[in-house]
């Protein structure tokens, strides 16, 4: 109550709703109102329109400490769906961006839900071109070079993919691409929002 009372002073408001923050981060409302979805291979939070604010704190906004709180919901989203999953990964970002936000915000998701099912957190991707931002509508995947991700290390079985936020769902192929070349036999996703429901219809 003392560290949501003395961000209301500072003027910080919860990033999911907008209010006033009652506790650290993430008003008690919001908490509350978090839960995983699950759509085929992936499970996330919630669409772009409803969860976006909390992606956006965590990947512009710098509040890193939001990781742990939205990587449960996730973690008991992958849970659920029993997937016997041999590791967990990030879609990697590139050294630039990586040093002027000091961290990658799909890895922090990733290494905390890791941690919350028990099972080996893996740097096992390089993001090694530029690619801009994907569109909000339409595939886009024929933009994006196919050797935007490389394997940095050799895997095997199932592996949980971690993004914060699918868009068109072509950066989420690419990295897809790279850990099954990687040796993965098999890749399911998870993510903080979707902006558009119809990017999760080529992995249903």
């Amino acid at each position: 109550m003392l560290w949501g009372f003395l961000e209301g002073l500072l003027g910080h408001l919860c990033p999911g709703c907008g209010d006033r923050l009652d506790r650290p981060l993430l008003c008690s409302r919001c908490r509350a109102g978090l839960g995983a979805f699950a759509a085929g291979e992936m499970v996330y939070l919630g669409l772009y329109g409803r969860v976006g604010g909390l992606a956006r704190a965590l990947k512009y906004g710098r509040r890193a400490g939001l990781a742990p709180l939205l990587a449960r919901p996730l973690a008991e989203g992958v849970r659920a769906q029993a997937w016997a999953l041999e590791g967990v990964t990030a879609v990697p970002t590139l050294l630039p961006r990586l040093l002027w936000r000091g961290y990658n915000p799909p890895e922090l998701l990733a290494r905390e839900v890791a941690r919350l099912l028990g099972l080996p957190y893996r740097r096992v991707l390089s993001r090694v071109r530029y690619a801009p931002g994907q569109p909000t509508r339409g595939r886009g995947r024929g933009r994006l070079p196919p050797d935007l991700f490389a394997p940095r290390a050799r895997v095997e079985g199932a592996w949980l993919l971690v993004d914060d936020v699918l868009t068109s769902g072509a950066t989420f192929l690419r990295a897809r691409e790279a850990l099954l070349r990687a040796g993965a036999s098999r890749v399911y996703g998870a993510f903080l929002a979707v902006r558009d429901p119809k990017a999760l219809g080529p992995y249903r």
